[in-house]
């Protein structure tokens, strides 16, 4: 009935990148709202998609960076 912990972390993963996924796409739909409402076409979607690619971009460095960690062994590290 329950998910087996490999299955947990797999979906932790995807629930990871589905996260990112919006980190990017939210904000330029803010973006949008607010150039609609106060008229300053285009620059709040153009700030939004900035600021959305560049903390969409971190997370997902970050993300590989400590998947990166848990997976290369002790040894790996040292010899590095």
């Amino acid at each position: 009935m329950f998910p087996e912990p490999g299955d947990r972390r797999e979906l932790g993963r995807y629930l990871a990148l589905s996260q990112i996924g919006l980190e990017m796409v939210v904000p330029i739909i803010a973006g949008l709202l607010v150039d609609y409402y106060l008229g300053w076409t285009p620059w709040a979607t153009i700030t939004g998609a900035v600021l959305g690619l560049c903390g969409g971009l971190v997370h997902l460095v970050h993300m590989l960076n400590k998947l990166d960690a848990k997976d290369s062994s002790p040894s790996d590290r040292e010899s590095r």
